[in-house]
């Protein structure tokens, strides 16, 4: 679509009767007379929490400071001066145009002005000493991939402690605020052998959410889960043969957030009890909330075996330590999310402990996350839990989430 966004009718005219959950704004509102107009007038088309990425130079970056100490202010063919940007824009003028345009913040991070700083130097160094005209060639370089690998993650670092003065640009990620409404509701599960406690789950389920689709990750061999559950009614999505509970939760979390705008997720064998079902959607729906980790270890279940219990307040005191998120139940196997929240994650469910992904990715970047403490009761069936397997997979999440967003989820709550 060739849409001119700074004309309302066009806008009106082009975008009549369509929807989109991600409007992206990469080096476009600089340009513009009036930029907050501009966002408004697409806001529209911005589904209920959708997603806006913006991006806009920083004004205030130290190269800009030093130049105006010297009296410079040269404008260019590209960069922070390029001579056809009309705006320019501080961290703080960037989160106030968002915000006055009516989107909720989530979180800002920057491109640094470090040592892209000496940028036109090492390119003619690097590509015009080799008479290479493509201008991708600086990019596909081995010492740009070093930088990238080496360098780049030190920058990050530095810069966030000072993303006004060392940015070369800001990156906003901001929503349309989700309006506090019913919503559709998926109720998942994950089974594998469930025969004996199926049929009876299926059907405490439907007397507290009697309007939710159920949908079942299947990877069932020995038994008859899948027939049950699609003769009561569940779509069930097959998952043979069986590729561990991280494939499976990706793909119930997806499946999930195409066909409504909530997933509440439990497991099968009557060890999280379906009467909270209600609790975790009013927190949503009439509350506000994003995401709703049910913790099951505040205190020490007495159907938990004492390693179990040792182990989770262990795992979660580590994504404490590390990450600053205060949960006590990274595993939980029962939580609430937003279907915005989880299309605006690409997470990946190769190996096990994928709730740790699921849970400090949202915290770790403005979501709302209501932590509460629920019952755990003895199970039906047989464990398939993985120890060795959840337990390594546990720490490899945890360090590997370090990158992730912001350290200290500012909106992560105890009910």
């Amino acid at each position: 679509l060739e849409i001119d966004i700074t004309d309302a009718d066009a806008v009106a005219r082009g975008l009549e009767g369509r929807s989109f959950d991600l409007l992206m704004f990469p080096d476009v509102l600089e340009h513009l007379v009036e930029p907050r107009q501009a966002l408004e007038r697409l806001l529209g088309t911005l589904e209920d929490g959708g997603h806006v990425l913006v991006s806009l130079p920083n004004v205030a970056a130290w190269t800009m400071r030093l130049g105006l100490l010297r009296g410079r202010w040269d404008y260019g063919a590209s960069g922070i001066l390029d001579d056809s940007h009309l705006r320019f824009f501080t961290l703080r003028g960037a989160r106030e145009l968002c915000e006055s345009a009516g989107l909720e913040v989530l979180r800002c991070d920057q491109n640094q002005m470090m040592v892209r700083a000496a940028r036109d130097s090492i390119s003619r160094l690097l590509v015009e000493g080799r008479g290479d005209p493509d201008p991708t060639a600086l990019s596909r370089s081995l010492p740009y991939k070093l930088y990238q690998g080496l360098v780049r993650p030190v920058e990050d670092l530095i810069a966030n402690r000072s993303p006004e003065l060392l940015a070369f640009q800001h990156l906003i990620v901001a929503r349309k605020p989700p309006a506090r409404r019913k919503l559709s509701l998926t109720v998942g599960m994950l089974t594998m052998d469930e025969e004996q406690s199926a049929a009876r789950m299926i059907g405490e389920i439907r007397k507290v959410a009697p309007d939710a689709q159920i949908l079942c990750v299947d990877s069932s061999t020995r038994d008859r889960t899948p027939q049950i559950a699609r003769e009561l009614g569940a779509r069930v999505l097959r998952q043979v043969p069986p590729r561990g509970h991280g494939p499976a939760m990706e793909l119930l979390m997806v499946s999930a957030a195409a066909q409504s705008e909530l997933l509440i997720y439990l497991d099968c064998d009557f060890t999280y009890p379906p009467s909270y079902i209600p609790v975790l959607r009013k927190l949503v729906e009439e509350e506000g909330a994003d995401v709703v980790n049910s913790a099951r270890t505040r205190t020490k279940p007495a159907a938990m075996p004492w390693p179990n219990f040792l182990a989770n307040r262990s795992f979660a005191a580590m994504a404490h330590a590390m990450h600053g998120i205060p949960t006590v139940d990274v595993h939980s196997g029962m939580r609430a999310y937003r279907s915005s929240v989880i299309r605006a994650f690409e997470f990946d469910g190769e190996g096990d402990a994928i709730p740790i992904d699921t849970l400090l990715y949202p915290a770790k970047c403005g979501y709302r996350v209501i932590e509460m403490a629920i019952s755990y009761d003895e199970r039906v069936g047989v464990s398939k839990l993985r120890k060795v397997a959840g337990s390594v997979w546990t720490m490899i999440r945890l360090v590997r989430a370090l990158p992730v967003g912001k350290r200290h989820g500012e909106r992560y709550e105890f009910r």
